[in-house]
């Protein structure tokens, strides 16, 4: 195909678009990867603590902060087609650094650490942005370090899914994480980077993009 009829055959294409009314850089964008479903698991908080912000690693009226590697994660929640997802609730639920759930269900005797919020939640911002203040994910019997995650967009139901460590070796044993096709599990991790901020010892982006509804693992 020559030159000319490339550029007249781009021209009838944007010309087709434009009639549809559709802009043009969208038509030609390629959609994003939705970024896959996992389960909530069996410790999804059985009464949402008082305090429920976006820093897990203070509680209101204790004076002690969190036991852990702190951890500045934030990211991104877009629809396939890159828009931002504005004004929606995001919320995260992990364990301890001493392995252990905020939960009644998890009974195990290893100490709490009751200056560590467990679940916390906050509000995306006009460009789909969130953040939290929370520890780098630990084991716990059975799984590799992991951070639980829910968007609730409105009038539908909620997106959950696991935020895992980029190149932790205990990844390869996880039975959740080993669920996901091996071309999707990048969707799914992120990088744990040390942090410049004297407040927190790393930094953590992880984007998540919201489509249409695949099986979950």
């Amino acid at each position: 195909m020559n030159k000319a009829t490339v550029n007249l055959w781009r021209r009838k294409l944007l010309t087709a678009v434009s009639v549809a009314g559709v802009a043009p850089h969208l038509a030609l964008a390629e959609t994003l990867r939705p970024t896959p479903r996992q389960t909530a698991g069996p410790f999804y908080p059985a009464q949402l603590p008082l305090d429920d912000d976006n820093d897990l690693t203070r509680v209101a009226g204790r004076d002690g902060s969190a036991k852990g590697r702190i951890t500045d994660l934030s990211g991104r929640i877009t629809d396939t087609n890159g828009l931002p997802l504005t004004g929606v609730r995001i919320e995260i639920w992990q364990c301890d650094a001493n392995g252990r759930y905020h939960h009644p269900r998890d009974s195990r005797q290893v100490a709490l650490d009751e200056d560590f919020q467990g679940h916390g939640h906050t509000i995306t911002d006009a460009e789909g942005n969130y953040r939290f203040r929370t520890i780098q994910p630990v084991q716990y019997p059975g799984r590799t370090p992991h951070i639980h995650t829910a968007v609730f967009p409105p009038g539908d139901k909620p997106f959950v899914t696991q935020i895992y460590i980029k190149d932790e070796p205990r990844n390869a044993q996880d039975f959740l994480f080993n669920r996901i096709p091996a071309e999707q599990r990048p969707l799914v991790t992120a990088e744990f980077k040390p942090s410049s901020d004297g407040n927190t010892e790393f930094v953590a982006q992880f984007n998540l993009v919201i489509g249409a509804t695949p099986q979950q693992a």
